[in-house]
């Protein structure tokens, strides 16, 4: 049976950092490894409001790094559900970096994250249809069945390369 949908905003999440020299690599831009792991929790936050229960991560992919973020700036970690299927949901991050001095902002990092909502024994479960709000959400959400069928098409190649190698 399938649950009721749910408009984005309902489980849109965000989330600001200050950049400190302890962020960043010796180049003095953010380490990417650090923005995927703010990436992921916020996409995790995102997902888990959207099921409300327990989310694991099943794949990333898409992860653009489009523009450096410096040390001093701020970031803004963005996500929103803009997809589901079953019991999968397409979260979109996007990272922007702001120079507080100036006010220039800019969009430094984009990714999808497929979550997988899990029911009390840990099995996938079914979760509500997305109702997208922003233009941008309209957008991916008229994308993602491509999106998804390319994931899926990645995954039967990893079984078959499985099979072959055994």
């Amino acid at each position: 049976m399938a649950k009721q949908s749910k408009s984005a905003s309902e489980s849109r999440s965000t989330m600001t950092q200050l950049i400190f020299p302890s962020d960043t690599n010796y180049h003095g831009t953010m380490f990417g490894g650090k923005l995927m792991e703010y990436m992921d929790k916020i996409a995790a936050i995102t997902a888990m409001r959207h099921a409300r229960g327990p989310v694991v991560t099943a794949s990333t992919d898409s992860l653009d790094f489009v523009a450096p973020i410096r040390v001093g700036e701020v970031i803004e970690v963005a996500a929103a559900v803009t997809w589901t299927h079953n019991s999968s949901m397409e979260v979109f991050v996007k990272v922007q970096s702001e120079n507080v001095y100036t006010g220039e902002r800019r969009t430094a990092v984009t990714a999808f994250f497929t979550f997988v909502a899990l029911d009390e024994n840990g099995r996938p479960t079914l979760v509500a249809a997305v109702v997208p709000e922003t233009e941008e959400e309209k957008t991916l959400h008229a994308t993602a069945p491509e999106r998804y069928s390319q994931r899926m098409e990645r995954k039967q190649d990893r079984n078959r390369d499985r099979q072959n190698e055994g």
